[in-house]
């Protein structure tokens, strides 16, 4: 694999890490990153986020040692905010800029030109970050609770380029960009200055990368190029791989057979030798001398024989470990049973009105903060009674929602999502929304998986969960102890083994919390299913590939436009 040449920016030697209650995180992790910008890649659950924690300091390691080369800023995957804080203090500069104009009010106080330094132009400095954010000037002096997720999100990184931190850690920046605030975050990473480390599953966003570092199996490794230079340097080892196992395994048959076909030659040479020495064709003298040749001839052959078969079996072995056996979710949705034409949904405002029919797969696109996620969420309330809000400050579902918040940006806002409306036609529904927190924390998977299925026994249960890699003890295991990944994977095991199947599903940016190879396994599985889905969604690339029939953009003014 090509290799960097730029002085190492950060440096792991073997790294440990154990959660408090005893689970392996990272085992022996070694590795650097250099200078420039980074896409750190690697299946869910392989310790990407973890890394990114211990590299920030948020953790420490239970062994090993992590080097930096200078100040670290970073930018965790869910990024909680108090909604009443100002802009300023996401930008990081609330503190330099009350001083600022605390001087300029007439405070002279020296404490003040100590907090002010050298960063008298702070302020046109913070207007330019806010404008990079595609925010106005005036939002400076505004609350958080007036942004969207994606504008918060945007804001803190060009808070971390404000501040010049040399080395920059970003965990999932685009999970709740909408397609302009992606292509203004492409637009930073470009220009960026000093050393960046991005974890993403967003190929757009890793195509900009300098390098491409994959964490696969506890070990770190470097590519010289972005990701799709990477993937098909990947592609081709893989497939070396392959050929030199099957070579390799050619051979081991090989010498086996040699090796059987010399002990009957010696086995044949043996009985002859017998044989004559019993018909006592020659002197018994002679006979024993020829009997401990054969003896030496054939202990000389079997263990050059044994010593080949022994090379070629660990030739095989070696290229056996080279080629990756990886475990992958395996999703067969059942048939639905959801006849051509059957009315499943509606979605309307006040002049239009959609029809969503089985098998119709329907994408609901459009900035942030226009009210997706609420939309669905109103809409799945419907059919379930309660329904799924997620009413807290995390920055998780596209916009920043909080049952606190007031003023005409919140009225506004509701006034153009009561425009919209969406009603089921059946009830039966599956729901993934972007937060995995419907789940029973206390309750084992298997008691999770079994309330959306309880027909099915248990026995079958497993063997369906063992196609999302929840196997043995795990499925026993409480909620409340699994990993993010694992948490994910138990939520769309329940929506995708509901008995009876679900006529529609109802997703939420899915592949949020997807690697790529999972998410290639849920567009297969999605092209198999016979029933309707509705999709919010910001990853285009994903939408082509599941075969979008029908797109509809939710607009600022509460309005559905059919693109």
């Amino acid at each position: 694999m090509p290799a960097l040449s730029a002085a190492p920016a950060i440096v792991l030697d073997r790294v440990f890490f154990t959660w408090p209650d005893g689970t392996s995180a990272l085992s022996g992790v070694s590795g650097s990153f250099g200078a420039g910008r980074t896409g750190l890649v690697g299946r869910n659950g392989s310790g990407k986020s973890t890394l990114l924690r211990l590299i920030a300091g948020e953790h420490e390691p239970t062994s090993g040692s992590v080097s930096r080369s200078g100040d670290v800023a970073y930018l965790p995957q869910r990024l909680t905010l108090e909604v009443d804080r100002p802009v300023a203090e996401l930008l990081g500069v609330a503190g330099t800029l009350g001083a600022l104009r605390t001087i300029e009010s007439g405070d002279v106080d020296p404490r003040h030109f100590d907090a002010v330094g050298n960063e008298w132009d702070i302020e046109a400095r913070a207007h330019a970050a806010l404008a990079e954010a595609g925010l106005e000037p005036g939002m400076l002096d505004r609350s958080v609770g007036e942004l969207s997720g994606g504008e918060a999100v945007l804001t803190a990184i060009a808070g971390i380029r404000l501040r010049g931190a040399p080395l920059t850690l970003l965990d999932e920046p685009t999970n709740n960009l909408d397609r302009d605030a992606r292509a203004r975050l492409g637009e930073m990473v470009r220009g960026w200055r000093g050393t960046l480390v991005v974890v993403s599953h967003d190929t757009s966003l890793l195509e900009l990368m300098d390098d491409t570092a994959e964490l696969y199996d506890d070990e770190l490794s470097v590519f010289g190029g972005p990701y799709s230079q990477w993937r098909e340097w990947l592609d081709a080892e893989q497939e070396a791989a392959r050929q030199a196992e099957r070579t390799a395994a050619q051979s081991v048959r090989r010498e086996k057979r040699q090796r059987i076909e010399a002990e009957t030659t010696i086995a044949h040479r043996q009985a002859m030798g017998r044989k004559a020495e019993v018909e006592k064709r020659v002197p018994k003298i002679i006979a024993n001398a020829r009997k401990r040749e054969a003896q030496v001839s054939a202990g000389r052959l079997r263990g050059e024989k044994s010593d080949r078969e022994a090379t070629a079996r660990a030739a095989l072995d070696l290229a056996e470990r080279r080629v990756r056996d990886d475990d992958t979710i395996r999703i067969d949705l059942p048939d639905p049973g959801v006849p051509s034409g059957r009315r499943i949904a509606r979605i309307g405002d006040d002049e239009h009105s959609w029809i969503v029919q089985g098998p119709e797969r329907v994408a609901i696109v459009g900035a942030n903060g226009v009210g997706k996620t609420t939309l669905l969420e109103r809409m799945v309330g419907t059919g379930f009674g309660d329904a799924a809000c997620h009413n807290s400050a995390s920055l998780e579902g596209g916009a920043l929602h909080d049952p606190d918040i007031t003023g005409l940006a919140a009225n506004a806002a509701e006034s153009r999502r009561s425009r919209v409306t969406a009603e089921l036609l059946t009830d039966r529904v599956g729901y993934l929304p972007q937060r995995v927190d419907g789940l029973d924390e206390g309750a084992s998977v298997l008691e999770n998986v079994r309330a959306a299925a309880s027909a099915v026994p248990d026995r079958e249960l497993r063997n369906r969960l063992a196609r999302f890699l929840i196997r043995g003890d795990a499925v026993d295991r409480p909620v409340a102890t699994l990993s993010g990944g694992e948490r994910f994977r138990v939520a769309l095991a329940r929506l995708l083994l509901a008995d009876p199947p679900p006529q529609l599903l109802v997703m939420d940016e899915p592949t949020n919390n997807l690697d790529l190879d999972t998410a290639t396994q849920l567009v297969e599985a999605l092209s198999a299913y016979r029933g309707a889905v509705l999709i919010v969604s910001h990853d285009q690339g994903f939408l082509d590939r599941v075969g979008i029939d029908l797109t509809l953009e939710l607009g600022a003014d509460g309005t559905f436009a059919e693109l």
